[in-house]
């Protein structure tokens, strides 16, 4: 039916969606000018330095950076001013490791789970090219000013260049290649994310290689796990950190792996974006690491989102449904409809095994005690989700990682500190961000609660001042009418009742072609649709095609209702009015 749809109705989808796009911050290239002047009144200001909260302070910004900062300053004509009486005042959060050529979907990590033949690589590739402005925005709307890029192909320098001057997006700061002791089959292509450096030279020429580019910082992949740390490997390692440190980058280096970590610092590294999952720091290391200020990032969610993939055991929140990418938060269905089946048993029977539950008990253990130790004994952690990694989306991720990290026994105020000044002190920018000090950038979170006693205040931002642009979370993630729609899918999908709801006015109506009313009102959807998904646990929506044309979106849906009977092909036209969709036509 889909296919009948006459060509010009494609022209005018893609035009109203431009003109929607234009009339909200989702077009980043009109926030390249420099926001005027803010003045912050009356808030409760986090020192993220000390743990301690300044009662009824205001903060006055001007060309992106905090000139004042004290009770009762005056403002200017054309100065924004925003009342924070009741709010907390803090820094932007920064995550120090994540990947922006990972989109935390099924397709995008091919050397893993090979999916490729469904989804090609490239189209993976040009995906994430298209749609970074769309995830940095979703950084900001998570309250994340600062990211640290820890790896991917020269093209996102360009990428880097780019955002770093519009104010919808944090500030990024970024490496190139990632310089390894092993090559990924699926990796070996043009511009790879990995590339490994057979000898000492080798990786010298690969840093030398990064250096017109402007990279922040070198990193290092250092497997030991399957490829050894012979002489060569470590002679490699030696000499990308040394030619590193002699063109005045600081190197970062992937140390899942206790020998690894012990290597990379006594040769020099800088920065540890993992922490060992095989064996407890010793006293050894910790010396080194204090004596030479290398920071450690535990990353320690990561592992448990490529489970979700494979267990359904995740159960979303719905601030992973509302702010997440929703195509690529859809992508965790996909195993129900791919056929596949024998690589989800063989993976699912795998991941909860026994035998991998318990190395996953033994792994979390160390990943905590070393956490712990590392913290007492004065190490600068910060903290990093791995984000881009399947199961581990941009932005949202980084409050599971918080919630991980505490269960170490840290407190709110060193988790604050871990995601703020610790963090900017990895790359030297201590002085520029990551806490808020007169002559530092702009980079301010207004909360309604107090995060020093709840981590969920920053879940529930209000208002993110990114370098003077101050905006709200649904300024930058205004949906499209195309969003809308997915979220419910995925929601759907999920089972979860009020998240799907969420994307519906409140006097929903729902059609069966060509115009029989079903039902009407969200009680009505509620009370359907949760026994709906009560009784069918096998429900699952496939959507084969997508059509917007302006606020109308016509889906053809493939529905699995039971099991071992083969799934119904439908039709869903959603009506969208005023930020919600409104109406709904069925047919079968």
């Amino acid at each position: 039916m889909l296919r009948w749809i006459p060509s010009f109705l494609f022209s005018l989808c893609f035009a109203t969606t431009a003109v929607a796009q234009n009339q909200s911050l989702t077009n980043d290239s009109a926030t390249i000018a420099p926001p005027g002047p803010v003045l912050i009144t009356n808030g409760n200001l986090v020192d993220v330095e000390t743990g301690r909260v300044r009662q009824g302070m205001s903060l006055l910004i001007e060309n992106g950076i905090i000139r004042k900062i004290g009770k009762n300053l005056s403002t200017t004509a054309g100065t924004t001013v925003v009342d924070a009486t009741g709010k907390w005042l803090m820094p932007g959060l920064i995550d120090s490791h994540i990947h922006l050529f990972q989109s935390g979907g099924l397709y995008t990590r091919p050397d893993g789970v090979d999916l490729t033949k469904y989804r090609p690589y490239e189209t993976e590739r040009k995906w994430l090219r298209d749609n970074m402005g769309d995830l940095l925005r979703r950084y900001l709307a998570c309250g994340i000013t600062t990211v640290i890029d820890i790896g991917g192909p020269l093209y996102q320098f360009a990428y880097r260049d780019r955002y770093n001057q519009r104010y919808t997006s944090p500030q990024i700061l970024m490496t190139g290649p990632l310089i390894s002791t092993y090559q990924p089959e699926a990796f070996k292509m043009e511009d790879s994310p990995i590339i490994k450096a057979n000898t000492p030279d080798e990786a010298r020429e690969q840093v030398r290689r990064q250096l017109p580019y402007k990279p922040d910082f070198i990193k290092i992949w250092f497997i030991v796990r399957g490829v050894g740390a012979g002489e060569q490997a470590q002679a490699m390692v030696q000499a990308a950190i040394d030619e590193s440190h002699k063109n005045r980058l600081k190197v970062a280096i992937h140390t899942q792996e206790l020998l690894a970590a012990k290597l990379g610092v006594k040769y020099g590294a800088d920065y540890l974006v993992h922490s060992p999952e095989d064996g407890m720091i010793d006293d050894e290391l910790i010396a080194l690491m204090k004596q030479r200020n290398v920071s450690y990032c535990p990353t320690m969610v990561v592992a448990d989102g490529y489970t979700g993939f494979f267990t359904n055991k995740r159960k979303l929140t719905s601030y992973e449904f509302t702010r997440a990418n929703p195509y690529v938060l859809g992508t965790l269905f996909d195993m129900k409809h791919l056929p596949e089946a024998a690589l989800q048993k063989q993976f699912g029977d795998f991941l909860t095994s026994p035998a991998y539950q318990r190395t996953q008990t033994n792994r979390n253990s160390f990943l905590w005690a070393n956490l712990i130790r590392v913290w007492r004994a004065g190490i600068n952690v910060v903290t990093g989700t791995d984000a881009g990694n399947p199961g581990t989306f941009h932005g949202t991720s980084y409050i599971d990682e918080l919630r991980k990290m505490k269960t170490a026994d840290l407190t709110n105020a060193d988790l604050l500190k871990a995601s703020t000044i610790n963090a900017a002190k990895i790359l030297g920018k201590e002085g520029q961000i990551g806490s808020l000090t007169e002559g530092k950038w702009g980079n301010v979170l207004v909360l309604s609660q107090n995060p020093l006693t709840d981590l969920n205040a920053l879940t529930r931002l209000e208002i993110v001042v990114n370098r003077g642009f101050l905006a709200t979370p649904a300024q930058l993630l205004a949906d499209k009418p195309e969003d809308l729609a997915q979220r419910q899918l995925n929601a759907y999908n999920a089972h979860d009742i009020e998240a799907f709801l969420e994307p519906y006015a409140d006097d929903i109506e729902l059609y069966g072609l060509p115009n029989k009313l079903i039902s009407k009102g969200k009680d009505a959807m509620r009370q359907d649709y949760g026994k709906f998904f009560a009784n069918a646990p096998a429900l699952h929506c496939e959507l084969v095609n997508r059509l917007v044309v302006g606020n109308t979106i016509v889906d053809h849906e493939r529905v699995t209702v039971v099991a071992d009977k083969a799934p119904r092909e439908a039709v869903a036209i959603y009506k969208i009015e005023n930020g919600k969709i409104k109406k709904v036509y069925f047919t079968q």
